[in-house]
């Protein structure tokens, strides 16, 4: 297969993946475009959502335990006998009636079972405060799975143009050397300089093409990260838009916006929760358990022989309530009660270190940002004062001032600083970004807020609504959670408070 037509496939498989839910793939411009596109179609977000509508099933399973189960069985059996000895019946005369030989007996059964659980000791509550518990901490989840694509796409979309006008400085670099050499042989051949200075203009020229080359496969990289996380490949890109309008004033409003959005501290305060509502499902089960079953049947059979036949069919109800506790498990409950608390402990543990972690992120985005921006002022006046004296070594080697090393000296400082501040601007954009992402405010409402937003409630509502709901459901949910072990965490009061959201 030629390289060409592998090609084509490749894109056209792409192009096909990208169709995937009826998405309208675009070329990407614009950042904004980026940004849409990526979170319209990036597997990674693409697979956390889906893992997030796995959760929500949690708690209609959950929700099942206050619900009644209907069951219903049939079925159908048949025997035939042959009998070693006829069976010979007589009338009270003594005469012969009838003669059996063999025996057909068929039989057939149904039944309908309904049950509903009364009681379980707050174990069912539990189980459905930790089940939506897992959803809250989930969407936390999703969130930060959703801030690390978009700030990579930023980092892939800076990281293109970047490399682009590298690239470009690299090409200058060749243009402007392959003239000075072209003068430098000139004015070699008129015997105004030596072989040496031409020499040192080959060499430099030859750094220069090594360097372009060298750019051309940066870039190469670059795009195909961009590819690889946006779903196509870059095009002509536009600037990046300003930052500046999301960033907090100080490091203090960004230490203060870290506690209350970072998606890390939000998900590990629910999973908090969460363990708490397991440790009171694992207490319940010290508690009695109360039930109740109603059953409808049918059962009909019939045998056929010779000379005769009978039938019999009946139908049958039965009912019972059910109470049971456990008296002895082994050590069963025990154990698993002591392992829901240190799994609690864990969990509130965890709280503290995504604090610190966050803390972390935030203060080493915001040092990051602000050597940046006095990195990117530096260079730029690095930049113009390199011009203004590339300039001026010229002039000056017209008329015999400086050597033709002193302007490929001058020409390699100019060119190096245009490449440093190239970076310059890249890592001020990415760092801005990190500052955004630690804080937890880097989404799509605030970078493309024109996109339509996936919205994971949406999702929950409807599997939470798609099975039915029976009348007394709320009033087995309300006798469950009498005397029923407490589901709050122990951690401080502004986690129980998160904890209880919703």
């Amino acid at each position: 297969m030629s390289i060409s037509r592998r090609a084509g496939l490749l894109a056209a498989a792409c192009s096909m993946g990208l169709m995937v839910g009826s998405v309208s793939v675009a070329q990407a411009e614009t950042l904004t475009d980026a940004l849409a596109l990526a979170y319209q179609t990036n597997p990674t977000l693409q697979a956390q959502r889906a893992n997030q509508r796995a959760i929500d099933e949690n708690v209609v399973q959950a929700k099942t335990a206050f619900r009644p189960n209907l069951t219903g069985s049939a079925s159908v059996s048949g025997q035939h006998t042959n009998y070693a000895d006829p069976i010979v019946t007589r009338n009270v005369f003594g005469q012969v009636v009838s003669t059996r030989t063999h025996a057909d007996t068929a039989g057939s059964g149904a039944s309908f079972s309904l049950g509903q659980t009364l009681y379980t000791g707050g174990k069912a509550t539990a189980n459905l405060s930790a089940a939506e518990a897992d959803v809250l901490a989930g969407r936390e989840d999703l969130r930060g799975v959703e801030q690390s694509v978009l700030g990579t796409v930023i980092q892939a979309y800076v990281d293109v143009r970047r490399d682009q006008e590298r690239l470009r400085i690299a090409q200058e670099n060749v243009n402007v050397l392959t003239r000075q050499l072209e003068e430098s042989k000139a004015r070699f051949e008129v015997g105004e300089i030596t072989r040496t200075d031409v020499a040192q203009s080959e060499a430099r020229l030859a750094s220069a093409r090594a360097s372009l080359s060298s750019s051309q496969a940066i870039l190469a990289a670059s795009r195909a990260a961009y590819a690889a996380v946006v779903g196509q490949n870059p095009t002509d890109l536009a600037p990046e838009p300003s930052l500046s309008r999301l960033l907090p004033e100080s490091v203090e409003q960004a230490f203060d916006l870290v506690d209350q959005n970072n998606p890390q501290i939000q998900a590990a305060r629910f999973a908090e929760q969460a363990a708490a509502a397991r440790v009171a499902a694992a207490k319940a089960t010290f508690r009695p358990t109360v039930s109740a079953r109603a059953g409808l049947g049918w059962d009909a059979s019939e045998t056929n022989g010779v000379g005769s036949q009978y039938a019999d069919f009946d139908r049958n109800i039965t009912g019972s309530v059910t109470a049971s506790v456990p008296i002895f498990t082994g050590g069963l409950n025990s154990s698993q009660l002591r392992q829901a608390k240190e799994r609690e402990t864990a969990a509130r543990v965890a709280v503290e270190g995504a604090k610190r972690q966050a803390l972390q992120q935030i203060s080493t985005a915001w040092n990051n940002l602000i050597a940046a921006r006095s990195n990117l002022v530096s260079n730029e006046e690095q930049v113009r004062a390199n011009k203004i004296a590339f300039e001026g070594v010229r002039q000056e080697q017209q008329v015999g001032l400086r050597t033709t090393l002193d302007v490929l000296n001058a020409q390699l400082e100019l060119a190096n600083a245009e490449v440093a501040l190239v970076v310059a601007r890249r890592d001020e954009y990415v760092a801005s970004a990190s500052v955004l992402q630690a804080m937890g405010v880097l989404n799509v409402a605030n970078l493309a807020p024109d996109v339509e937003r996936y919205d994971p409630v949406r999702s929950y509502d409807k599997v939470n609504h798609a099975v039915g709901w029976v009348p007394w459901e709320p009033v087995v949910r309300a006798i469950d959670k009498v005397g029923a072990p407490s589901v709050a965490p122990k951690g401080d009061a502004k986690s129980e408070a998160v904890a209880t959201a919703k």
